[in-house]
């Protein structure tokens, strides 16, 4: 099983953070880098290969990971001169690439079984898969409904149940293939093109722990929660 980790961005929303440090490396609880986590878990689920697909600070990343020996992967590196988006990336791999593999974000911190994403794609039939998250919003203001200038609905700051990607993704390569190497493809203009042409990816609903590290809330939440959940989140420590 092989999966493509994006670990190119900037990190903007966690400066000062991510001024010296790429988001995949800024440390989790007891110094243990996001990106370590994430490896080990592959690891455990059965993954024997990645592609780190770098750009910003890509050289510590480099420089950290290496070969992935120590994770017991083999990691190879794909750079990118310029943003590609979040699928761009994978387009100038496709060659590399197995049938199917997994896609996700280097920053984020789950107890998802991987290699069940991977599995589930396969089986599925679909062009892609993605993993999805149930999130609330909670509204701070009353919400008023309005016709024709009149008021007709009122609610007191209401909350809104809705889900979201996760940034974990089962990928075929063929569904890859119309899109042109070089050129930024963002995860939005896949999902609208696959409905458009009637092909809609798979969800794959997970109700356990996730947090996204590049939103300073979850980043923080990380931290204070990483010690009582270490076992779960890395097997065997």
């Amino acid at each position: 099983m092989h999966a493509v980790i994006l670990a190119g961005g900037k990190g903007v929303r966690l400066r000062p953070y991510t001024t010296a440090l790429p988001k995949p490396l800024v440390p989790i609880g007891d110094q243990h880098a996001i990106l370590e986590i994430v490896m080990r878990q592959l690891a455990a689920a059965g993954f024997t290969s990645c592609t780190l697909a770098i750009g910003h600070l890509g050289h510590i990343i480099r420089a950290y990971v290496g070969n992935g020996s120590q994770w017991g992967l083999r990691v190879g590196y794909s750079s990118e001169d310029s943003p590609l988006g979040t699928m761009g990336p994978l387009l100038t791999m496709l060659d590399r690439l197995p049938e199917h593999f997994l896609v996700m974000n280097g920053d984020i911190l789950t107890d998802l079984d991987f290699g069940k994403v991977l599995c589930t794609h396969e089986n599925s039939g679909a062009p892609l898969t993605i993993a999805t998250y149930a999130r609330q919003v909670n509204i701070d203001f009353g919400v008023l409904t309005t016709e024709s200038g009149r008021v007709v609905g009122f609610t007191e700051k209401p909350s809104i149940d809705y889900r979201v990607s996760m940034g974990v993704y089962g990928v075929s390569r063929d569904t890859l293939g119309p899109y042109t190497p070089g050129l930024p493809l963002g995860f939005d203009e896949l999902v609208l093109d696959l409905l458009k042409n009637d092909t809609p990816p798979h969800a794959y609903d997970f109700d356990g722990y996730w947090l996204d590290i590049g939103r300073p809330d979850d980043y923080d939440r990380a931290n204070a929660e990483f010690t009582a959940r270490r076992g779960v989140l890395i097997k065997g420590a």
